[in-house]
């Protein structure tokens, strides 16, 4: 029943070490983001429209966190998200990714063949409604990193060793909590 998140803004990479990090374990892999992109397809908009509407109604966070926090209770999970580290309490291991502005706006450009400076601008965009929105529904200040066990600068790393510690920081805090949990067991 193992539950792992793997948070951080836009274009930090959080999809691509998630989705490894779950083929690595063999856990399922669930992206909120995907589901957030899926309800904008549904409602024919695009991801800036619905961080819009979802600024107005709250209801449209709530459904995402709602479907997330029910993969976490399934378990054997890795989510991917911007709030899964706050939302999924129940996770075992908590990862928060980042990187500069710059750099992840890079990465949206190329993932969604867009110009660089229409990238930059949904990229602020975006960080600024979920920051704020995410402020005003639920109270996280998403600069407030202490409830995650690790946290990475993807812009320093390369895939592979980004997974590396991931990985290995995620096997090493399950093995502690195995331990201390049969510990107390035999108390």
């Amino acid at each position: 029943m193992v539950v792992i998140t793997v948070s951080g803004p836009p274009g930090s990479g959080k999809s691509t070490v998630a989705r490894k990090l779950a083929e690595v374990l063999k856990l399922r892999y669930v992206s909120a983001g995907s589901m957030f992109r899926e309800l904008a397809e549904r409602r024919g908009v695009d991801l800036v429209e619905l961080s819009k509407q979802a600024e107005r109604d709250f209801s449209i966070d709530r459904e995402i966190d709602s479907m997330t926090i029910t993969e976490a209770k399934a378990g054997s999970v890795v989510l991917d998200g911007h709030l899964t580290g706050w939302v999924a309490d129940q996770a075992d291991f908590k990862i928060y990714l980042n990187a500069p502005l710059e750099i992840r706006s890079e990465r949206i450009s190329v993932r969604e063949s867009i110009p660089l400076d229409a990238a930059l601008l949904e990229c602020r965009f975006r960080e600024l409604s979920e920051k704020e929105r995410y402020k005003r529904s639920y109270g996280y200040d998403l600069e407030q990193l202490k409830g995650f066990d690790l946290v990475l600068n993807t812009a320093s790393w390369e895939l592979n060793d980004l997974l590396e510690i991931s990985a290995k920081a995620t096997l090493t805090a399950l093995k502690v909590k195995v331990a201390v949990s049969e510990k107390r067991k035999d108390a």
